[in-house]
């Protein structure tokens, strides 16, 4: 079974910062991907940031040199630190690992089976 454990999560006022700290326990898939996604409102979940197994980073435009994805691979654990937040980040925040792996399938989100409850992130004027 795979555990995903979100924490870090919070209120702060628009360019302030926060980091989110995840630990993902019980899948190797982890070493092909780990991922991001927020979900505001009812609203589709959107990915964030992903870091792959050569540890590449992705990020969506709207975070792209705020956010930084990182992996501590001795505590096996995933962060995102993010700076200067604004209130359109406002978002459940949800730490992700894949289930199944093929190639090229970590840009999609449907690869990502092992999620974890979600962090508040609230980011206030």
């Amino acid at each position: 079974q795979v555990y995903v454990t979100e924490s870090g999560g919070g209120s702060v006022q628009a360019g302030g910062s926060l980091t989110l700290s995840c630990e993902i326990l019980g899948t190797t898939f982890t070493r092909y991907c780990m991922g991001w996604f927020r979900r505001v409102g009812g609203k589709e979940r959107e990915g964030v940031a992903r870091i792959e197994k050569d540890a590449r980073t992705f990020y969506v435009d709207s975070v792209q040199g705020r956010f930084t994805i990182s992996h501590d691979n001795a505590k096996n654990t995933l962060s995102l630190q993010m700076s200067d937040l604004k209130p359109e980040d406002t978002a459940v925040y949800y730490c992700a690992a894949p289930i199944k792996v093929a190639t090229g399938s970590c840009k999609l989100i449907s690869t990502f089976g092992a999620w974890g409850q979600g962090t508040q992130v609230t980011v206030s004027n």
